[in-house]
């Protein structure tokens, strides 16, 4: 026979790692980056002006898609590197690159005639830039542990670690 759970439980709250909070918001970042260029397509006049050889204001060529994947493959890099990196080189690696795409992600609507479609995309990117670099930025620090300093081990793990 089953007791019954009362309704008023409360769900269990499980903590999540800064890494996961960084690889997540990246992903979403990547999700609007990708998805505010592939519905701007429907833009009109968008798909003549690649017929015709521009983007915005420049000619198409091996160094605007090479500078596109670059804009491209950073974010989607940082995905990875969010749960790989040691935790000092995340944190450091994390705050530049997001740094970095502010500027970027705001110079996106300069110039464009749809500014609700588009500033919703750029704010909903921004959001999630300053997530980034608030995780970044207060990523949990752990204090020095009195008997891992005092230890007699301590001589054997710092020789095991320059061997």
């Amino acid at each position: 026979m089953r007791t019954r759970q009362p309704a008023t439980a409360t769900l269990e709250d499980q903590p999540i790692s800064v890494r996961a909070k960084l690889a997540a918001a990246w992903t979403s970042f990547m999700f609007l980056y990708a998805y505010v260029d592939i519905l701007n397509f429907f833009t009109p006049g968008v798909i003549k002006d690649i017929l015709d050889g521009r983007v915005f204001e420049f000619d198409l060529s091996q160094t605007f898609s090479a500078t596109a994947l670059t804009l491209v493959a950073l974010p989607i890099l940082m995905v990875v590197l969010s749960m790989t990196l040691p935790a000092r080189a995340n944190r450091i690696t994390n705050l530049i690159v997001a740094s970095l795409y502010v500027p970027v992600t705001a110079f996106n609507a300069v110039g464009e005639s749809w500014l609700y479609f588009y500033g919703l995309g750029i704010v909903l990117e921004l959001i999630l830039l300053a997530l980034i670099l608030r995780y970044a930025w207060t990523w949990p620090r752990t204090a020095p542990s009195a008997t891992l300093a005092t230890s007699p081990d301590r001589e054997s793990v710092r020789a095991q670690q320059q061997a």
